[in-house]
């Protein structure tokens, strides 16, 4: 079993592949975390919990002096009773007080793993590959249930959490925060692990020594956004990609979030993730419940490289979900940067054709074949042909490409609205804003309010229109303006800071019909490229747009940061046309070309102006990466050199059987009397002998990890090479 109970000692063992997670009842009821960390086989608590008078640290009950909330380390603290830290949770009563005492009462254990109401989230295939164990706490004053749920995937090596609150009492309740994991350490000798970025900067990796207080990262902009992704992990201090301890928390969650760790006065650490408090609530009348999103946490004791793969195998194959989970990707062109607003039909007809006789297998329409849409001032909402462009409509157009041997997709913005828009214009408080205020707008655009369910049904209306008009087999949701002036003009007042929540219920919502209605097609996620690059949406979407920088070397800091918690399946990246259009750099379409081939791969650039030798090149492209696509696609990712530490990167594929590997390296400048550069391959078969077709030279895989093998002399900027690896 991979959850057991000790009647005797109270003491609950979580166990998955080669990860522990023990916590324990203590005095009246509190739950007190006790260990995560490296799977031991039996508890004899060795670590028991340990109590003291602390001086300034109240006491719930006043005849013991050594215990109190604020020194005990909690499964999910709440506050008011002495604990001084940043709770868990946190209501309101209608009396006005905050003060919240959660009891344990019950728990129950059962094989397999339950869905989550409206929300994303981990699944299970079989009963048998995970357990549940559900405990439920009580706020007896109020009648208040907090139900934890914790699922151990063993095999995995994973274990997820979620929070639901019920209101079992006669009178409201307000959620003012709800965390939906925390883990108090015993412990502050971390580095803490984070991706911040930007607009076309996305997933950069910060790492920073943990101090006393508080640090955080969050997203207050109804996304999780370029600037935070909702992943932290803590780490010992001598921790790289093969050694040391990873704690790690990813939020299974697309909107506003909170990862945070306190470290207090006694050199503990308080790790809490959810979603984001700042202009939150929610009004949880009697009877009603409130189901938070999903934390994935994942230990490691081999370094960030293990993190890696326990979320790389779980996200790709039990977070992920349709037709295309397993399935090879396939080579697109994509029309915008070829371009942008500006075309007819004969113009994609030409691009798509000289695509597909470049070996490519699915064109791309990108933004502006809808409304009056000539910039992105206009017609956002209006999801009709535009005749002007496409005068036969879409159908004619997607069959005459398909009749070549290329798949159809379409470029879409579903939750977005143009105010120079008919739907604006029949429409005007279908938007989020805020009576009276100005309604900001960023792109010339504003967000659809999809808290409200007549909106969300209108949308779902329209792009089903569309998608059954024509044979299109991909779709490019994108999403590119964040919240501002955040209200719902259907909520009452004590219910307005559901707003923010409530949207993304309903995005999830319209994700969920639409491509459960639409099986047949390849959905890609996109927000500005990689703003909305998280958990919640992969279980919609199985791949998401990584950024709109397509500039190489930018990519190379991005895909290496993505790759920290996302699959390289997730991951579309596409070759475009130099100089770049968003960092202005020229680079070979050599190294241009073996970035892109790291992840989905496609182009984004008009083809039908290359050069005879240019299309060569990429039709030579095209071709080795059939060869590669499912070592890449599918196989275990190892990052060798770190762009962010050195002028160089390199990464690596390998299948399941080691049978095939990939090895990219890029050198990023050139410099005077360099060092002359070898690589040691990782996850190969140490007694199999591998021939490297771009050398025509064999090694056995022992000698490739732990020798290394040679970099060819390589002058000049920006430049790279890319083998395939084949067991003989």
């Amino acid at each position: 079993m991979s959850i057991q109970f000790d009647q005797t000692t109270q003491t609950f063992h979580l166990t998955a592949k080669d990860t522990s997670y023990i916590f324990q009842i203590v005095r009246d009821g509190y739950l007190a975390h006790v260990y995560w960390g490296k799977k031991v086989n039996n508890y004899h608590h060795s670590n028991e919990l340990r109590f003291t008078d602390r001086s300034f640290s109240a006491n719930p009950e006043a005849t013991d002096r050594t215990f109190s909330l604020d020194t005990l380390p909690q499964e999910y603290p709440s506050f008011g009773h002495s604990d001084y830290r940043n709770p868990a949770f946190q209501v309101q009563l209608e009396n006005g007080s905050t003060v919240t005492d959660l009891r344990y009462v019950s728990h129950s254990i059962y094989k397999g793993k339950r869905t989550l109401e409206g929300l994303p989230a981990t699944y299970v295939e079989q009963e048998e590959e995970a357990e549940t164990i559900e405990i439920i706490l009580k706020d007896q004053l109020i009648n208040l249930t907090v139900i934890l749920s914790y699922t151990v995937f063993e095999e995995f090596d994973a274990i997820t959490r979620s929070v639901r609150f019920s209101n079992e009492g006669e009178t409201n309740v307000k959620l003012l925060k709800v965390a939906s994991a925390n883990v108090d350490f015993r412990q502050s000798d971390f580095d803490l692990i984070t991706l911040p970025g930007a607009w076309g900067r996305e997933r950069y990796i910060s790492r920073t020594n943990l101090r006393p207080g508080v640090q955080s990262v969050e997203s207050r902009r109804g996304a999780s956004s370029h600037q935070q992704n909702p992943f932290m992990a803590l780490v010992s201090k001598n921790t790289n990609e093969e050694y040391g301890e990873v704690f790690a928390f990813s939020f299974v969650y697309s909107g506003n979030f909170l990862s945070s760790v306190e470290v207090d006065q006694f050199g503990y650490s308080r790790a809490t993730m959810g979603i984001n408090p700042f202009d939150f609530s929610w009004l949880l009348e009697p009877g009603a419940e409130f189901q938070a999103p999903e934390v994935v946490m994942v230990y490691s004791a081999q370094g960030l490289g293990a993190m890696s793969h326990t979320f790389h195998r779980l996200y790709r194959t039990r977070l992920c979900r349709g037709a295309f989970r397993d399935k090879l990707r396939p080579i697109l062109i994509n029309n915008w940067e070829a371009t942008y607003f500006n075309f007819n039909d004969d113009k994609i007809r030409e691009i798509a054709l000289c695509g597909k006789n470049l070996g490519m297998e699915l064109f791309v329409l990108d933004d502006g074949w809808f409304g009056n849409r000539d910039d992105d001032t206009t017609s956002l909402g209006d999801w009709f042909i535009d005749k002007r462009k496409l005068p036969n409509g879409l159908d004619p157009l997607a069959n005459q490409i398909r009749e070549t041997g290329m798949e159809f997709g379409l470029w879409f913005e579903p939750e977005m609205i143009s105010v120079d828009s008919d739907l604006y214009r029949e429409h005007p408080d279908w938007c989020i804003h805020v009576p009276n205020r100005r309604r900001s707008e960023s792109r010339q655009q504003l967000i659809l309010d999809f808290s409200r369910k007549e909106v969300c049904d209108e949308i779902i209306s329209r792009v089903s229109a569309i998608l059954e008009s024509a044979p299109i087999t991909y779709v490019k949701w994108d999403m590119n303006r964040h919240m501002s002036e955040v209200g719902s003009a259907t909520l009452p007042p004590e219910r307005q800071r559901e707003t923010a929540h409530r949207y993304m219920l309903g995005v999830y919502r319209v994700m969920d019909e639409i491509t459960s209605k639409f099986p047949h097609i390849l959905f890609e996620s996109c927000s500005g490229g990689g703003g909305r690059f998280d958990p919640g949406i992969l279980y919609y979407m199985p791949q998401t747009w990584t950024s709109d920088n397509t500039d190489a070397i930018s990519r190379l800091k991005i895909q290496y940061g993505t790759s920290f918690v996302y699959p390289t399946s997730s991951m579309g990246a596409h070759v475009s046309a130099v100089p770049n259009h968003q960092v202005d750099r020229i680079t070979s379409l050599d190294v241009r070309g073996h970035v892109a081939m790291s992840g989905n791969f496609g182009y984004e650039l008009d083809v039908t102006e290359l050069s005879e030798d240019e299309k060569t090149i990429v039709s030579e492209q095209v071709e080795f990466y059939k060869q590669i696509r499912p070592v890449v696609q599918y196989g275990e990712f190892y990052r060798l050199f770190n762009p962010f530490e050195s002028n160089h990167a390199a990464w690596m594929f390998v299948t399941d059987d080691k049978s095939e590997a990939v090895l990219t390296y890029v050198k990023v400048l050139a410099e005077p009397s360099d060092a002359f550069i070898k690589v040691r391959l990782k996850g190969l078969d140490p007694d199999v002998n591998y021939n490297i077709e771009a050398l025509g030279k064999s090694f056995y895989g022992d000698e490739l990890m732990h020798i290394g093998i040679n970099v060819p002399l390589m002058s000049g900027d920006f430049k790279s090479i890319m083998w395939h690896v084949k067991a003989k």
